[in-house]
């Protein structure tokens, strides 16, 4: 692994480039054209990083961060598990494995973690960036959890980042997978500071001067000193129906009580959601419900391992992937097509933990 900037320079063609500059550690997502998505590869890259930084007494912090101009990380990259092995240890089980560990790792990493969720931020990119200890958006950011669009469900520690989300905008997040702006991230709790783009580099170079050892807390007065105060956030408009709606011990209630709402804003929510995959829909509000009560990150990484596994052996995956990516014809058909017949006894079976798990 490279720990210096003369080394690193030379890999600049490597998907994730690792170097030093100062006492900055920096973890540098390079697949621009695909949007960073990430892959198996790139993770068991950031793994062995972490660990060099964390060990490294010259280093005072880790800067996530990725290359190009369309944003960090556009997610997992889906076309390699729609061609990988439908198998429960195929290609898909083998990628979040170790992903999720990575996620988990970020949240206990001991130093401090910041993530720049510049630009399209989505799936695996909020794995990496959202359970760091200082998230920043930029004027840029689209921040999503968009799964339920493809027949997935919200994964990398998302159910339990969306669980404790203000009232109830984590499970609106979760069933809509709608992006959000700087604004509405911060807001939700998906980032904790707005910083102009323009600002980023200036902000790298005082992030290199810092003394090892330096806490959280003088990381925070730094931030703090670049950040701007984002724009009202636009799910505050709507908080109360959000709160009101979305509160349902179902996603049939929660549809119910935004028809019933009639207006303009319930009744596009509405249609979004009914355009997602039903299975997804149902299995992503039982994990969200479960989140909230779940004891901490890992044991929601370990539902979602389980729950990804199993969606990965049926068929919406791969029909929603192949209409978002594939055949691009944007028009999945879904089956079951409709939430009634959604067999509810399997939703309880595939949030089972597996026997190989994700921790031991």
């Amino acid at each position: 692994m490279a720990t210096e900037e003369t080394l690193a320079q030379t890999e600049t063609l490597a998907d994730v480039i690792v170097e030093r500059t100062g006492s900055l550690g920096r973890i540098r997502l390079n697949r621009p054209k695909a949007m960073n998505s990430l892959t198996r590869d790139m993770v068991h890259l950031i793994a062995p990083a972490l660990d060099a930084f964390e060990k490294d007494a010259a280093i005072a912090a880790v800067l996530l961060t990725g290359e190009g101009e369309r944003g960090l990380c556009a997610g997992g990259d889906i076309r390699a598990l729609y061609e990988g092995e439908r198998t429960p240890d195929g290609t898909g089980a083998q990628f979040w494995r170790d992903e999720y560990r990575v996620n988990a790792r970020i949240a206990r990493f001991a130093k401090p973690y910041l993530a720049v969720m510049d630009g399209i931020t989505m799936g695996g990119g909020i794995g990496l960036s959202a359970h760091g200890a200082h998230r920043i958006v930029t004027e840029r950011s689209r921040i999503a959890m968009p799964e339920v669009g493809i027949g997935f469900v919200p994964d990398v520690g998302g159910t339990w980042l969306l669980a404790h989300a203000p009232g109830e905008i984590g499970t609106y997040l979760a069933l809509t997978g709608e992006a959000i702006g700087p604004a509405d991230a911060v807001y939700a709790g998906l980032a904790d500071v707005q910083v102009p783009l323009a600002g980023i580099p200036t902000l790298i170079d005082e992030l290199a001067q810092l003394t090892p050892g330096t806490g959280n807390e003088a990381i925070r007065t730094l931030l703090a000193k670049h950040a701007v105060q984002p724009e009202p956030a636009r799910l505050s408009e709507h908080r109360r129906l959000i709160d009101q709606c979305f509160a349902g011990s179902s996603v049939e209630a929660i549809l119910q009580a935004l028809q019933a709402d009639g207006t303009p804003f319930a009744l596009k929510t509405r249609d979004l959601i009914a355009s997602k995959s039903p299975t997804s829909l149902k299995l992503t509000f039982r994990l969200i419900r479960l989140a909230r009560e779940a004891e901490g990150l890992e044991e929601c990484l370990e539902r979602e391992f389980a729950a990804a596994v199993a969606v990965a052996q049926g068929h919406d995956f791969y029909e929603g992937v192949r209409a978002a990516i594939i055949d691009k014809d944007r028009n999945p058909r879904w089956s079951p097509p409709s939430l009634a017949k959604v067999d509810d006894g399997n939703i309880e079976a595939w949030i089972q933990p597996v026997a190989d798990r994700v921790f031991g």
